[in-house]
Order: structure tokens, then C-alpha cells, then sequence
């Protein structure tokens, strides 16, 4: 683990946030920050080079404002400019990375979308956990929800969000979603009580295997267990609204897919309630 939080910085309303996480974070562990800004779309063409001068120099007043704003809190903050395509830029840099934070213009359901797929894409590819803040006013928020569904995936998101809410002193809220089988005919959504009561005897056992070593691991950890019937994604950002931080997992691999998150994780960036910590 190399101790360094890398966090992608843009010109967005946002990125305040982003850097007032990231050094919080790393304040508590002993971390130091690097900020990325990245100055992408140069083509090559001629009369370019003083447009891209002007960006780059743009950039790196930005990211000095940054890094003047969090001066004094202990906190090592190294800031640098890059050049070409963010996604690859930013995964780049995390493979030397403990966690990778960006930020989403997402300002709540009133909002709409949040706009573009960088995040989506670099969330998906980085190799390390990538945290996403979103423009909200998380207030005093308190609780880490995790989401589990007995995967490999879902047991290092589970040690994530076990590491961040016992080093906070919040509860892990975790969050186990079973859905009923979809089927054409089944469009009154009629089933038979032993099917439901089954599918959430089945789901609760698989949580409670996944949190088995938790109470060990974290002596001190307050763990809320949730097993719902619904769908997963509604379900983690209606908790994850009144908590400080989510966490989920993505399936991504190999040259394609590890562009491509899992339905849920991808339907959870989304719709950001808090921030959420994208973990492979």
C-alpha cells in the first residue's frame, strides 16, 4: 500500500469537496495526497500549443489554490498537471494509488443525471477503490453502508467499509437485497409465501457468513444487519442517504469489461445519495 490518496481535480463546482475529503482522510491515516488536474483533447493541430499553454497554466494555478486552501493541516499535498485523456491518465496513476478520489457534479434527484461517463469509466477501471463525492451538503451524517451479496467482490468492499466506519467510530449499516424471479406471466408479481420466506432465510444465512469475521477483525464496530426485498441499487442510496459513506463492488475485468461496472454499482453512481466508495 503505497499511503498516497490520489485525487483527479477539474474546474467543477465540486472539486472543493473532493480535495476537503481526500485530506480528511488522509489526516486520519497518515496519508499523503497528490492532486491531478488533466489538460486532455489536444489534437495537434496548428495554433494549438498556445491554447494548450494557457489550459495547462490555468491548471496548475487551480490546483495551487487548492493546495493553498488545505495548507496547515498536516497533510503532505503534491500537486501536477497532465496531459491527454483523463480515464487513462487517472487509472494510470492509481496503480500507485491507496485510493483514488473524484467528484460528480450530481447535486440530488432534483438535478438530474450527473453529466458525462469519465467517472463511470474510471471508477471501472482503476485498480485500486475509487471514492466518488458528489456536490451534496453531507452535513453530520454518520454510518457507513456497505452492500453484500456473498461475492469475492462484496468481501473486499465489506473490509473496506469495516476498516473506514471502525476508524470513524460510526456503525457499518450492512445491506443484503434479495429480488424475486422476474417472469412475463408473473406480471401481478404473486408468489408463493415458502419462495419468499426461503429467499430471505437464503439471503440473511449468506450475510451472516460474509460479516462471520468482522466482530473478530473489529471488536468495537457496531454492525447494523439489513436483508430487504427489493432492488439493490434503490434500496443502498435510500440508506446511504442518511449516511456519511457507501460502499459497493464492480465486477469489472479484462480489456472490455473492466470498463464496464455492474449494473448495480453503475445505477448507485447514478444516483449518488453520499459518497461512495467503488471497490474491486
Amino acid at each position: 500500500m503505497s499511503k498516497t490518496i490520489v485525487v483527479g481535480v477539474t474546474g467543477g463546482p465540486v472539486a472543493q469537496r473532493v480535495v476537503e475529503w481526500a485530506v480528511a482522510r488522509a489526516s486520519a491515516r497518515g496519508e499523503r495526497v497528490e492532486l491531478i488536474s488533466v489538460v486532455g483533447g489536444a489534437l495537434g493541430t496548428v495554433g494549438e500549443e498556445s491554447v494548450v499553454e494557457e489550459a495547462r497554466s490555468a491548471a496548475e494555478d487551480l490546483l495551487q489554490d487548492h493546495v493553498r486552501t488545505v495548507a496547515g493541516r498536516g497533510v503532505e499535498v503534491v500537486s501536477r498537471v497532465a496531459s491527454g485523456d483523463p480515464v487513462s491518465v487517472l487509472t494510470e496513476a492509481a496503480t500507485a494509488a491507496d485510493v483514488l478520489v473524484i467528484g460528480s457534479d450530481y447535486r440530488g434527484p432534483e438535478g438530474g443525471r450527473a453529466r458525462g461517463v469519465h467517472g463511470v469509466r474510471i471508477a471501472a477501471s482503476a485498480p485500486c477503490p475509487v471514492v466518488v463525492v458528489p456536490d451534496l451538503d453531507l452535513g453530520a451524517r454518520r454510518g457507513v453502508v456497505v452492500g453484500i451479496d456473498g461475492s469475492s467482490v462484496s468481501e473486499h468492499a465489506l473490509r473496506f467499509a469495516a476498516e473506514e466506519a471502525d476508524r470513524s467510530g460510526e456503525p457499518l449499516i450492512a445491506i443484503s437485497v434479495w429480488t424475486p424471479l422476474q417472469a412475463p406471466r408473473n406480471g401481478l408479481a404473486v408468489y408463493p409465501e415458502l419462495y419468499l420466506t426461503n429467499m430471505q432465510a437464503a439471503t440473511e444465512e449468506v450475510q451472516a457468513l460474509a460479516l462471520a469475521g468482522v466482530a473478530s477483525d473489529f471488536p468495537d464496530l457496531v454492525v447494523e444487519r439489513r436483508v430487504e426485498r427489493g432492488y439493490p441499487s434503490h434500496i443502498i442510496n435510500e440508506l446511504a442517504s442518511s449516511a456519511r459513506l457507501a460502499v459497493v463492488g464492480t465486477h469489472g475485468r479484462g480489456v472490455v469489461a473492466r470498463f464496464l461496472l455492474g449494473s448495480i454499482s453503475h445505477e448507485v453512481l447514478s444516483r449518488l445519495s453520499t459518497v461512495t466508495a467503488v471497490v474491486r
